[in-house]
This record gives structure tokens, C-alpha cells and sequence, in this order.
């Protein structure tokens, strides 16, 4: 399931580009964002379900190797290890993805081709050479090895990340929540694989994106009037636009999203501001906001509901 973090980059990306739009539609830019947010979770489908196809590639080659002319001893009798991992059974066999396949109509059918390079390159690694020789398997190494397999060799593979950027422009930027969505799936693993959910609450979390976005667009020139009395030094189109969108979206946060602390809020757009803005700017946004909140609270704008959080306003 995404993170309020990854919700929050995911309704940031969607604001920057409503505001860049000529003529922007509320209406439409708030369904793209929740499209988006699907095509996460159909991106962590289509990983799943690669695996399972690199499986059955597995199950494929050894029976290819059992029916050559002049089979081996290590082709009559193959190392089982990789067929037989615990976890790739539970998700071969799982009716919830196959559910979502058939909903989605997801399939690696086209791209066989790499599903088998895959498998080929997988298997000349140190890490599926040092799995096949363990000498005692265990459904915890077997847990392991899939989250390597994932994290380390898919996550980094330069091939089928294009493939994923050529089916979905968004999806270069979605890899890592969707890969955090199998890893965690995996570590959740005991005995049986169960798919992860999108949301934690469906119902919160949709209305907080929903909210964050259309009170961020809707107080926009009343922000601008916030940020502008707290930077007379500087104008605000000089100004980072990543920054005052960042600022807008925390301010958005502080008044309208009654369930979460100040504190919260203002320590996550500056963490953002670190990834998509400039080295700069978590100082920048850190000032700014700290006077604005004092403002706000001795103004009563801010008010914060539930047990823990009126001390965090």
C-alpha cells in the first residue's frame, strides 16, 4: 500500500502540472491523479506476474533440458530449488492475482522474449548460484532470495524499466512505490502470499488526496498573499516554483486536514523539498512556514482534532 509520503509526491506532481496548464480543469486533473494512483498498483501486478512467468520459464527449460538428444546427468536430474521457492509457488498458485490479471488484462505474452533473458541473466548471477548451493532451503532463505531478486536484480534491470516507461510515461517515476508494494508483500509472507491494497483506508486516504489537491488549488492566491508577507526580500517568481507549490501544499495540510499534526506536515514537504527542489530550499521552506504557522495559531486558523494532536497544532 502507498504512503502518505507517496500520496503526497504523487498530488504534488499532479498540482504542478494543473498549474502549468493553460487552461487547467480541476475536475480532470484530480481524476488523472487517481488514475495514476491505479497504474501503481497495476505496475505492481505486472511485477508479480513477471515473476510468476519467470517461474514457469524455470519449469520450461528444465523440461526442455530433460528432452535433448543427449541429455546430461544435471539435465536428468535438475536442481529443483528455484521451482520449488515457496513464496514463487503461493504466487503462481494465488486466485487474487490471477483475478487481478484477468481484471486488468495483464500478460508478459508479447515480451516472452525478455521474460526468458530474464531468467537466463538471473541465473548466471552470484545470487541465484549461492541460493541453488545452499544446503539447507528454508521458507525464510526462500523469502530472501525473492526479495533480492526483486530489489536487487529486477528493480536495477535497465531493459525492462524502458519496457515500463514505453507502456506507461508515468511508470519511470512509480517503479519505486510499486517495488516497495512487492517487497513488502513478500516480508509479509507466511505461508500463503496475499496481495496488498492500494490504500491503508481507502475512504481517508482518498479524501485526503482529494482535499490537499482542490484546498491547495481553491487557496491559492490567498497562499500566494502568505508566502509574499513572509518574503519581502524576495518576489515570488523569483522564487523556486517547487518551493512555493511545497509551501502551498503544507499550508493546505495545516488548515483544512484536521487529523494531522503540524509538526507532521511541516517535517514532510521539507524532506520533500529535498528530493525535487533545490539544495537550498528545506531552509527556506523551514523559515517561511515557521512564521506563517505562528501566524495561523495566533489567528485560530489552525485547529487540530483528536487525542495528540492539539499539542502538535
Amino acid at each position: 500500500m502507498l504512503n502518505r509520503r507517496y500520496l503526497r509526491i504523487k498530488t504534488m506532481q499532479s498540482l504542478y502540472s494543473y498549474f502549468q496548464h493553460e487552461k487547467p480543469d480541476i475536475g480532470f486533473h484530480e481524476r488523472e491523479l487517481f488514475k495514476s494512483l491505479d497504474k501503481i498498483y497495476e505496475l505492481y501486478d505486472y511485477i508479480l506476474v513477471l515473476l510468476t512467468d519467470i517461474h514457469h520459464t524455470a519449469h520450461l527449460v528444465i523440461e526442455e533440458n530433460k528432452n535433448k538428444r543427449l541429455p546430461s546427468k544435471e539435465d536428468l536430474e535438475p536442481n529443483l530449488r528455484f521451482i520449488e521457492n515457496v513464496l514463487l509457488v503461493s504466487l503462481s498458485r494465488s486466485e487474487e492475482l490471477k483475478k487481478e490479471v484477468n481484471n486488468r488484462k495483464i500478460s508478459w505474452q508479447n515480451d516472452f522474449d525478455l521474460v526468458r533473458k530474464l531468467y537466463s541473466e538471473l541465473r548466471n548471477t552470484e545470487l541465484y548460484k549461492n541460493y541453488m548451493a545452499s544446503e539447507t532451503p528454508s521458507p525464510k532463505e526462500d523469502k530472501q532470495f525473492l526479495i533480492s531478486v526483486a530489489t536487487e536484480f529486477l528493480y536495477e534491470h535497465d531493459l525492462l524499466n524502458h519496457l515500463f516507461e514505453d507502456r506507461n510515461m508515468h511508470w519511470a517515476d512509480d517503479t519505486f512505490g510499486a517495488f516497495s508494494m512487492v517487497l513488502r508483500t513478500f516480508e509479509n509472507f507466511s505461508g500463503k502470499i496475499s496481495l496488498l491494497p492500494l490504500y491503508k483506508d481507502a475512504e481517508d486516504d482518498k479524501n485526503f488526496i482529494s482535499t490537499l489537491f482542490r484546498k491547495t488549488i481553491v487557496s491559492d492566491k490567498e497562499f500566494d498573499q502568505m508566502i509574499d508577507e513572509k518574503t519581502k526580500n524576495w518576489e515570488l517568481d523569483r522564487i523556486a516554483a517547487m518551493d512555493v507549490l511545497l509551501m502551498k501544499m503544507a499550508l493546505a495540510e495545516f488548515i483544512y486536514l484536521s487529523n494531522i499534526p503540524v509538526k507532521v506536515s511541516l517535517n514532510e514537504y521539507i524532506d520533500i523539498s529535498k528530493e525535487y527542489s533545490t539544495p537550498n530550499s528545506k531552509t527556506f521552506i523551514n523559515g517561511v512556514l515557521d512564521k506563517i504557522i505562528a501566524d495561523l495559531k495566533r489567528t485560530d486558523k489552525i485547529q487540530k482534532t483528536g487525542r495528540g494532536l492539539m499539542e502538535g497544532k
